[in-house]
């Protein structure tokens, strides 16, 4: 039992405690679970807002029954049978397959979201389980996560301007700060000189 013990002596724990950030708390799927770099989805998976990771989480740990970070095959069937598009035994592994990087036949929270990287960039055959998960999943995962777009990948599209916004508000506060340090900086210099003219 060596695979087992190395996969996860070091893992995550089973029912991590609520409103912990995503990625420290769901299993990443990476062997070794030792000292490797921890999974932020907000880093990796910057197309999607903060909300939208955070519907996606919750819609992981719901169908997470085994509480250990991971969708296998028959969390996986019954996920797709409550979204309402039921598959085959075959259909369940080849929608794991799709997006299964470290082969272990089952679904990290890193590879359930690139489910919806593929969606958003349209990167799944329609008659496919996958697609047929993003698009059921759509209420959880996009509509309320960026105010009411109409569909998946109108959301995805305002995801990323609201992104590219958001960066920008970040800019315009930095150059403002550096702008007032520097006029503070030229006050100052003024207040002293003037200070010398008076002394003298």
């Amino acid at each position: 039992a060596e695979e087992p013990e190395g996969r996860r002596g070091r893992g995550p724990r089973p029912g991590p405690a609520p409103g912990s950030p995503a990625g420290r708390a769901v299993g990443e799927g990476s062997p070794g679970g030792s000292g490797r770099r921890v999974f932020s989805p907000a880093g990796e998976f910057r197309e999607f807002s903060r909300r939208q990771l955070r519907d996606m989480e919750r819609l992981f740990r719901q169908y997470d029954a085994g509480k250990d970070g991971f969708i296998d095959l028959m969390e996986l069937k019954l996920m797709m049978e409550k979204l309402g598009a039921p598959q085959t035994h075959l259909g369940l592994k080849n929608m794991i397959k799709e997006v299964d990087e470290d082969l272990d036949s089952k679904l990290s929270f890193r590879e359930f979201l690139l489910i919806f990287r593929k969606a958003a960039a349209g990167e799944l055959q329609e008659d496919s389980g996958l697609h047929a998960l993003a698009r059921l999943s759509e209420i959880d995962v996009s509509t309320e996560g960026v105010k009411g777009a109409k569909n998946f990948f109108e959301a995805k599209a305002q995801a990323i301007n609201e992104a590219s916004r958001f960066e920008e508000e970040i800019k315009a506060e930095q150059e403002e700060k550096k702008k007032q340090a520097e006029e503070l900086k030229q006050r100052k210099a003024a207040f002293k000189e003037l200070q010398s003219n008076f002394t003298q």
